[in-house]
């Protein structure tokens, strides 16, 4: 029973987006597999690793009945990313076996029943429900999920924020160290809804979205987020946890503030870095008027000195940070002109840019 006959792509673009979240290995093995369904002139293709579902379809004019299974993901995409491109492929069920043909090759591969797959359902009841672009979506994501936690005790740090409220979507992003904070307004009035998607439904989206001004739809209820753009519909179970009050962790009182050019900074902080302390990773800042004095040092006494000329109204202040965090928000958020507001040695810094009203950086400080 021919399943589809296609070009190579119009079979791997769906099986692509789909196939990210699959883990290599799985204690159940039908987590390993893709469940292909044809419907009609549609094949659908989906993956699961139960906390994440994917689906994704593509339009292939062939009328034949609707049959379903599952095969092995990472095999199947590699069959097909091995034959050149534009080839003409046959997948054919043949009792337990998947059939690819394509000119002369052949490859059979096992099976697993479809009703065996476990798939994940539409959130139901209440939601906030609303769409904007892909490219919108993709940017704001961007703004904050570096500053995501990545397998932290505290679970609930494991993700993002996201929060819809009137006319507005705020996400938010901490590891306790430091904090990031982005908002964009939105057209439509919406009930609140505030939920923590996990981080890796926040990398795979990200890694998913077009640069288009194409909608995604989003669902977000107390149970799960969906989110349906083009053909892909991606459906994640939420983090379930209190996710700490980002409005406390936000200076608003900060007297000391520095102006300087973001790029200047980054690329005095990477030289910097070359001799910080390899573990702390914690570089000096001494401010006074006119001037940024950045210094680091590591264990073998080696030393690196900076300086910039910069614009800086408040007290002499010498404080230290964790150079990574400062290059993340550095490297991943655009724009030139960058404000730096301060308190005292011990307090956080507060990092925005001129270009970026709805975006916030926090940063706490580092003994060194």
């Amino acid at each position: 029973m021919v399943l589809v006959k296609a070009k190579r792509d119009a079979i791997l673009g769906p099986l692509s987006a789909v196939s990210g979240i699959i883990e290599r290995r799985h204690t159940l093995p039908i987590l390993s597999n893709v469940l292909l369904e044809r419907s009609g002139e549609m094949l659908s293709f989906i993956a699961t690793d139960i906390e994440i579902q994917i689906s994704a379809s593509s339009n292939v004019p062939m009328a034949a009945e609707a049959r379903a299974l599952t095969v092995g993901a990472r095999k199947l995409v590699d069959i097909l990313r091995a034959l050149p491109e534009g080839a003409e492929v046959t997948l054919q069920q043949q009792d337990k076996r998947l059939l690819v043909k394509a000119g002369k090759s052949r490859f059979s591969l096992q099976t697993l029943p479809a009703e065996d797959f476990p798939r994940l359902s539409k959130p139901a009841g209440d939601a906030a429900r609303f769409a904007l672009s892909q490219k919108a979506l993709r940017r704001l994501l961007g703004l904050v999920q570096y500053a995501m936690a990545q397998q932290d005790i505290r679970y609930y740090l494991n993700g993002l924020l996201m929060v819809a409220e009137e006319k507005q979507l705020k996400v938010v992003a901490t590891d306790g160290h430091r904090l990031a904070y982005a908002s964009l307004k939105l057209d439509a009035e919406l009930p609140r809804q505030e939920v923590i998607v996990p981080r890796k439904t926040v990398l795979e989206l990200a890694k998913l979205l077009a640069d288009s001004d194409e909608p995604v739809k989003i669902e977000l209820s107390a149970t799960q987020a969906a989110f349906s753009f083009g053909t892909v519909e991606l459906v994640s179970k939420l983090v379930d946890g209190k996710f700490p009050d980002y409005t406390r962790v936000i200076p608003t009182q900060h007297k000391n503030t520095l102006q300087t050019e973001r790029e200047a900074l980054r690329q005095a902080l990477q030289r910097a870095a070359i001799l910080s302390n390899e573990k702390f990773r914690g570089v000096r800042w001494v401010i006074g008027e006119g001037s940024l004095k950045i210094v680091s040092s590591n264990a073998e006494q080696e030393e690196a000195h900076e300086e910039l000329e910069v614009k800086y109204s408040g007290d002499a202040l010498d404080i230290g940070f964790n150079v990574n965090y400062l290059l993340d928000v550095l490297n991943n958020v655009a724009g030139s002109a960058l404000e730096c507001a301060f308190g005292d040695s011990s307090s956080s810094a507060l990092i925005s840019y001129a270009s970026e009203k709805d975006f916030k950086y926090v940063v706490m400080p580092m003994r060194i």
